[in-house]
Protein backbone atom coordinates (compact mmCIF):
# COMPACT_ATOMS: atom_id res chain seq x y z
CA UNK A 1 0.00 0.00 0.00
CA UNK A 2 2.56 2.33 0.89
CA UNK A 3 5.95 1.69 1.07
CA UNK A 4 8.84 4.11 2.31
CA UNK A 5 12.76 3.25 2.10
CA UNK A 6 15.93 5.14 3.34
CA UNK A 7 13.61 8.03 2.71
CA UNK A 8 16.07 11.25 3.65
CA UNK A 9 14.12 14.87 2.95
CA UNK A 10 14.76 18.80 3.99
CA UNK A 11 14.06 21.51 2.58
CA UNK A 12 18.14 21.96 2.18
CA UNK A 13 20.23 19.36 2.06
CA UNK A 14 21.78 21.17 5.17
CA UNK A 15 18.97 20.80 7.24
CA UNK A 16 17.25 17.61 7.27
CA UNK A 17 14.17 16.51 8.72
CA UNK A 18 14.06 13.39 7.97
CA UNK A 19 17.14 10.39 7.76
CA UNK A 20 16.91 7.26 6.78
CA UNK A 21 13.40 7.00 7.42
CA UNK A 22 11.49 3.36 6.80
CA UNK A 23 7.71 2.90 7.14
CA UNK A 24 5.23 0.78 5.91
CA UNK A 25 1.49 1.19 5.83
CA UNK A 26 -1.13 -1.44 5.27
CA UNK A 27 -4.18 -1.84 3.80
CA UNK A 28 -7.27 -2.43 6.14
CA UNK A 29 -6.19 -0.44 8.63
CA UNK A 30 -6.90 3.58 10.00
CA UNK A 31 -3.50 4.99 11.03
CA UNK A 32 -3.11 7.52 13.84
CA UNK A 33 -0.19 9.82 12.72
CA UNK A 34 1.47 11.33 16.09
CA UNK A 35 4.54 13.82 16.67
CA UNK A 36 5.29 17.09 18.33
CA UNK A 37 5.32 20.53 16.51
CA UNK A 38 7.73 20.56 13.84
CA UNK A 39 8.59 16.83 13.43
CA UNK A 40 7.63 17.01 9.95
CA UNK A 41 4.26 14.85 10.13
CA UNK A 42 2.42 17.13 7.83
CA UNK A 43 5.87 17.03 5.31
CA UNK A 44 6.05 13.04 5.92
CA UNK A 45 1.97 13.10 4.58
CA UNK A 46 2.56 15.25 1.76
CA UNK A 47 5.73 13.08 0.65
CA UNK A 48 3.38 10.00 0.34
CA UNK A 49 0.95 12.16 -1.31
CA UNK A 50 3.67 13.20 -4.19
CA UNK A 51 3.73 16.72 -2.87
CA UNK A 52 7.37 17.14 -2.45
CA UNK A 53 9.98 14.73 -3.14
CA UNK A 54 12.35 12.77 -1.25
CA UNK A 55 16.42 13.54 -1.61
CA UNK A 56 17.41 10.37 -1.21
CA UNK A 57 15.31 6.91 -0.92
CA UNK A 58 12.14 6.34 -2.01
CA UNK A 59 8.27 6.60 -1.18
CA UNK A 60 5.82 4.38 -3.27
CA UNK A 61 1.89 4.54 -3.08
CA UNK A 62 0.40 1.33 -4.72
CA UNK A 63 3.71 0.44 -6.41
CA UNK A 64 4.10 3.63 -7.85
CA UNK A 65 6.99 6.48 -6.89
CA UNK A 66 4.70 9.21 -5.26
CA UNK A 67 6.36 11.68 -6.24
CA UNK A 68 6.18 11.11 -10.22
CA UNK A 69 2.73 11.87 -9.48
CA UNK A 70 0.72 9.10 -11.91
CA UNK A 71 -2.43 9.47 -12.78
CA UNK A 72 -3.31 6.26 -11.82
CA UNK A 73 -1.68 6.72 -8.44
CA UNK A 74 -3.63 9.71 -8.28
CA UNK A 75 -7.10 9.02 -8.86
CA UNK A 76 -6.60 6.29 -6.04
CA UNK A 77 -5.34 8.48 -3.37
CA UNK A 78 -7.27 11.47 -1.71
CA UNK A 79 -5.43 13.86 0.35
CA UNK A 80 -6.93 16.66 2.74
CA UNK A 81 -4.31 19.22 4.02
CA UNK A 82 -4.82 21.16 7.67
CA UNK A 83 -5.39 24.41 5.75
CA UNK A 84 -7.75 24.24 3.04
CA UNK A 85 -9.39 26.39 -0.33
CA UNK A 86 -12.88 25.57 -1.32
CA UNK A 87 -13.99 27.07 -4.30
CA UNK A 88 -17.12 29.34 -4.90
CA UNK A 89 -19.12 26.47 -6.18
CA UNK A 90 -22.32 24.53 -4.69
CA UNK A 91 -21.79 20.17 -3.66
CA UNK A 92 -23.66 19.34 -7.17
CA UNK A 93 -21.05 21.69 -8.79
CA UNK A 94 -17.83 20.76 -7.06
CA UNK A 95 -19.18 17.05 -7.96
CA UNK A 96 -19.30 17.47 -11.40
CA UNK A 97 -16.13 19.51 -11.81
CA UNK A 98 -13.52 16.74 -8.97
CA UNK A 99 -14.97 13.58 -9.22
CA UNK A 100 -13.85 12.84 -12.80
CA UNK A 101 -11.06 12.19 -11.25
CA UNK A 102 -12.30 9.23 -9.27
CA UNK A 103 -13.74 6.31 -11.16
CA UNK A 104 -15.19 4.71 -7.77
CA UNK A 105 -16.66 8.25 -6.66
CA UNK A 106 -20.23 7.66 -5.34
CA UNK A 107 -22.26 10.44 -5.01
CA UNK A 108 -24.94 9.26 -3.58
CA UNK A 109 -22.52 8.62 -0.73
CA UNK A 110 -21.54 12.25 -0.74
CA UNK A 111 -24.38 13.68 0.09
CA UNK A 112 -25.42 10.95 2.85
CA UNK A 113 -21.75 12.40 4.28
CA UNK A 114 -23.47 15.91 3.40
CA UNK A 115 -26.31 15.36 5.65
CA UNK A 116 -25.11 12.72 8.42
CA UNK A 117 -22.36 15.81 8.94
CA UNK A 118 -25.50 18.79 8.49
CA UNK A 119 -23.77 20.57 6.29
CA UNK A 120 -26.85 21.98 3.86
CA UNK A 121 -26.51 20.84 -0.44
CA UNK A 122 -27.01 23.77 -1.74
CA UNK A 123 -24.57 25.88 0.17
CA UNK A 124 -21.57 27.62 -1.30
CA UNK A 125 -18.56 26.36 -0.07
CA UNK A 126 -16.20 29.45 0.23
CA UNK A 127 -19.56 31.30 1.99
CA UNK A 128 -19.33 28.30 5.03
CA UNK A 129 -17.67 28.32 7.87
CA UNK A 130 -14.31 26.73 8.43
CA UNK A 131 -15.58 24.04 10.18
CA UNK A 132 -18.58 23.40 7.43
CA UNK A 133 -15.64 23.53 4.92
CA UNK A 134 -13.68 20.88 6.93
CA UNK A 135 -17.09 18.64 7.32
CA UNK A 136 -17.24 18.93 3.63
CA UNK A 137 -14.14 18.15 1.94
CA UNK A 138 -13.88 15.18 4.42
CA UNK A 139 -17.14 13.76 3.26
CA UNK A 140 -15.88 14.17 -0.98
CA UNK A 141 -12.81 12.35 0.17
CA UNK A 142 -14.44 9.45 1.73
CA UNK A 143 -17.11 9.12 -1.16
CA UNK A 144 -13.83 9.28 -3.79
CA UNK A 145 -13.58 5.62 -2.19
CA UNK A 146 -9.88 5.69 -2.82
CA UNK A 147 -7.82 3.21 -1.54
CA UNK A 148 -5.59 5.69 0.18
CA UNK A 149 -7.08 8.67 2.04
CA UNK A 150 -4.78 10.80 4.21
CA UNK A 151 -6.14 13.35 6.57
CA UNK A 152 -4.14 16.39 8.35
CA UNK A 153 -5.23 17.71 11.26
CA UNK A 154 -9.22 16.63 9.98
CA UNK A 155 -10.98 17.89 13.04
CA UNK A 156 -9.32 20.75 13.25
CA UNK A 157 -12.21 23.75 13.26
CA UNK A 158 -14.99 20.71 14.45
CA UNK A 159 -17.06 21.44 17.35
CA UNK A 160 -17.47 17.98 19.77
CA UNK A 161 -20.64 16.85 18.17
CA UNK A 162 -19.05 17.23 14.62
CA UNK A 163 -16.11 15.02 15.91
CA UNK A 164 -17.91 12.68 17.21
CA UNK A 165 -19.94 12.43 13.89
CA UNK A 166 -16.20 12.33 12.46
CA UNK A 167 -14.92 9.46 14.26
CA UNK A 168 -18.51 7.55 13.25
CA UNK A 169 -18.24 8.05 9.69
CA UNK A 170 -14.73 7.23 9.33
CA UNK A 171 -15.30 4.20 11.08
CA UNK A 172 -18.08 2.99 8.93
CA UNK A 173 -15.54 4.03 5.60
CA UNK A 174 -12.95 1.62 6.18
CA UNK A 175 -12.94 -1.68 4.39
CA UNK A 176 -10.50 -4.25 3.80
CA UNK A 177 -9.12 -2.67 0.37
CA UNK A 178 -8.25 0.86 2.50
CA UNK A 179 -5.65 2.64 4.18
CA UNK A 180 -6.54 5.75 5.86
CA UNK A 181 -3.81 7.92 7.76
CA UNK A 182 -5.00 10.85 9.85
CA UNK A 183 -2.07 13.10 11.56
CA UNK A 184 -3.28 14.74 14.73
CA UNK A 185 -2.29 16.95 17.55
CA UNK A 186 -5.49 16.16 19.25
CA UNK A 187 -4.85 12.82 20.32
CA UNK A 188 -8.62 12.19 22.05
CA UNK A 189 -10.21 13.06 19.32
CA UNK A 190 -8.59 9.66 17.80
CA UNK A 191 -9.62 7.86 20.09
CA UNK A 192 -11.58 4.27 19.46
CA UNK A 193 -11.47 5.15 15.66
CA UNK A 194 -7.57 4.31 15.17
CA UNK A 195 -6.25 0.68 15.16
CA UNK A 196 -2.54 1.59 14.51
CA UNK A 197 -0.09 4.08 16.27
CA UNK A 198 2.31 5.83 14.51
CA UNK A 199 4.85 8.00 16.54
CA UNK A 200 7.30 10.48 14.60
CA UNK A 201 10.10 11.75 16.77
CA UNK A 202 13.90 13.11 16.44
CA UNK A 203 13.28 12.27 12.86
CA UNK A 204 12.73 8.29 12.99
CA UNK A 205 9.77 6.73 13.02
CA UNK A 206 9.92 5.45 16.72
CA UNK A 207 6.40 3.49 16.67
CA UNK A 208 4.66 1.91 13.89
CA UNK A 209 2.10 -0.56 15.88
CA UNK A 210 -1.38 -1.88 16.19
CA UNK A 211 -3.28 -0.77 19.44
CA UNK A 212 -3.56 -4.52 20.10
CA UNK A 213 0.05 -5.36 19.80
CA UNK A 214 0.19 -2.04 22.65
CA UNK A 215 -1.80 -3.74 25.32
CA UNK A 216 -0.38 -7.14 24.64
CA UNK A 217 2.77 -5.38 26.10
CA UNK A 218 2.12 -2.34 28.30
CA UNK A 219 -0.97 -2.02 31.31
CA UNK A 220 -2.52 1.31 31.17
CA UNK A 221 -3.78 2.02 34.95
CA UNK A 222 -4.39 4.56 37.98
CA UNK A 223 -1.95 4.20 41.04
CA UNK A 224 -0.75 5.82 43.95
CA UNK A 225 1.68 8.25 44.71
CA UNK A 226 3.44 5.28 46.08
CA UNK A 227 2.38 2.27 43.76
CA UNK A 228 3.89 4.56 40.70
CA UNK A 229 7.23 4.91 42.19
CA UNK A 230 7.58 1.60 40.00
CA UNK A 231 5.85 2.30 37.07
CA UNK A 232 7.46 2.78 33.65
CA UNK A 233 6.30 6.24 33.37
CA UNK A 234 3.67 8.35 35.36
CA UNK A 235 1.90 11.34 35.40
CA UNK A 236 0.05 13.13 38.04
CA UNK A 237 -3.67 12.62 36.93
CA UNK A 238 -7.09 14.06 39.21
CA UNK A 239 -6.98 10.36 41.20
CA UNK A 240 -3.49 9.42 41.41
CA UNK A 241 -1.32 8.66 39.04
CA UNK A 242 -1.94 7.60 35.50
CA UNK A 243 0.79 4.98 34.75
CA UNK A 244 2.17 2.54 32.24
CA UNK A 245 3.30 -1.09 33.37
CA UNK A 246 4.68 -4.05 31.77
CA UNK A 247 1.96 -6.18 30.53
CA UNK A 248 3.16 -8.88 32.71
CA UNK A 249 -0.47 -10.62 33.24
CA UNK A 250 -1.59 -11.10 30.02
CA UNK A 251 -4.57 -8.51 30.54
CA UNK A 252 -6.27 -6.38 28.51
CA UNK A 253 -6.13 -2.34 29.04
CA UNK A 254 -7.46 0.74 27.19
CA UNK A 255 -4.20 2.26 25.60
CA UNK A 256 -3.82 5.63 27.32
CA UNK A 257 -2.73 7.36 23.58
CA UNK A 258 -1.72 10.65 25.28
CA UNK A 259 0.37 8.89 27.89
CA UNK A 260 2.12 6.99 25.61
CA UNK A 261 3.10 9.35 23.67
CA UNK A 262 4.28 11.64 26.49
CA UNK A 263 6.02 8.64 27.68
CA UNK A 264 7.61 8.14 24.14
CA UNK A 265 8.45 11.72 23.46
CA UNK A 266 10.12 12.29 26.85
CA UNK A 267 12.54 9.75 26.09
CA UNK A 268 11.81 6.99 28.39
CA UNK A 269 13.79 4.46 27.05
CA UNK A 270 12.12 1.74 29.41
CA UNK A 271 8.86 2.10 27.59
CA UNK A 272 10.25 2.31 24.20
CA UNK A 273 12.21 -0.89 24.76
CA UNK A 274 9.82 -3.11 25.99
CA UNK A 275 7.48 -2.09 22.24
CA UNK A 276 10.57 -2.81 20.52
CA UNK A 277 11.24 -6.32 21.26
CA UNK A 278 9.88 -8.91 19.07
CA UNK A 279 6.86 -10.37 20.38
CA UNK A 280 8.53 -14.01 21.16
CA UNK A 281 10.41 -12.38 24.07
CA UNK A 282 7.50 -11.07 26.02
CA UNK A 283 6.80 -14.90 27.46
CA UNK A 284 10.35 -15.14 28.27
Amino acid sequence: MIQINNLSFGYSRKSLLFRNLNLRLREGHIYGLLGKNGAGKSTLLKNMAGLVFPLEGSCQVNGFEAGKRYPAMLQDLYFIPEEIYMPSLTARQFVANTAPFYPLFDEGAFYRYLSEFDVPQDAVFNKMSFGQQKKAIIAFGLATNTSVLIMDEPTNGLDIPSKVQFRRIIASALTEHRCIIISTHQVRDLDSLIDTLVVVHDREIVLNESLDAISERLTFTTLSETEAQSALYAEDALRGKQAILPNLMGNYSKVDMELLFNAITSGNTSVTEILQRPHYEQSL
